[in-house]
């Protein structure tokens, strides 16, 4: 489908619409994950004749670009341990692949129900760990870092390749909560994975053909900007910040998928 096509059947407003969302997508993804929250829900609404895996598939073209450009104003100001970045990329990898592989085989819809307890547990305990992701917390082995990673990385890369909404956040709750990171590190070492696991489930989507080329480069261009911009506000507020927006977002996720889980009952 080219740009004329999409303009034809849809309207200037809905494609400037979906910028909009690409541009805030990127700059919430940018600070603390969740962008898919925001963009690929807006995909479905505004296109709902088009096939899911093409929407997936344009959706991830657009989110890789945003959080490499995070990714890269991250990695002027955090120091990272390359060696446990490439232990957890490579687990986030595999696992995404797989899940990008099983897509579609099984219904995400059998998911929603324990996603919804897990999150509605983070909220609570974020909101309760008042210093939480102030200072970093623990101090780990690199080989208990890499361990602890390496089962981070195989559950949330899995669950990225196979659904994707909220990946970068839990990324960020698993590197503060079980690495002990504090938040603006978190959220950098959950740029670099997150990034990863988009290119891997990526490579799933394009080899079937299934994105939208001009929709998806309008997107990246909207989702870099507003990524460079969040990115930026992180990296100057600080870990509060961050932890306010992380909150802001994990209940956003828990109204989302607790209206997935409750909708069907009223049908």
């Amino acid at each position: 489908m080219n740009f004329n096509q999409l303009l034809n059947n849809y309207g200037l407003f809905t494609i400037l619409v979906i910028a909009v969302f690409a541009f805030i997508a990127g700059f919430i993804d940018s600070i603390v994950g969740g962008g898919g929250l925001i963009q690929l829900p807006a995909l479905l609404i505004a296109f709902p004749t088009i096939q899911l895996p093409l929407l997936f598939g344009t959706n991830k073209i657009a989110a890789l670009s945003g959080t490499a450009i995070s990714t890269y104003k991250y990695s002027k100001r955090i120091k990272f341990n390359f060696k446990l970045l490439f232990v957890i990329a490579t687990c986030c990898f595999v696992s995404s692949f797989i899940g990008a592989k099983l897509i579609s085989h099984i219904n995400s819809n059998t998911l929603k129900p324990i996603i919804l307890i897990i999150l509605i547990v983070i909220v609570v305990y974020t909101f309760l760990k008042k210093n939480m992701g102030a200072i970093e917390t623990k101090s780990l082995s690199l080989n208990k870092q890499m361990l602890y990673g390496s089962l981070i990385g195989l559950v949330v890369g899995f669950y990225d390749g196979f659904f994707g909404p909220g990946t970068g956040s839990f990324f960020v709750l698993g590197f503060v909560v079980i690495l002990g990171f504090e938040f603006v590190k978190a959220s950098a070492y959950a740029k670099v994975v997150n990034c990863v696991t988009n290119i891997s489930a990526l490579i799933v989507f394009v080899k079937e053909g299934y994105y939208i080329l001009p929709l998806a480069v309008l997107m990246a261009v909207f989702n870099i900007i507003g990524s460079y911009i969040g990115s930026h506000m992180a990296l100057k507020r600080g870990n509060e910040f961050v932890r306010i927006i992380f909150l802001v977002i994990v209940t956003i996720m828990i109204l989302k998928f607790g209206y997935d889980v409750v909708s069907p009952w009223f049908n």
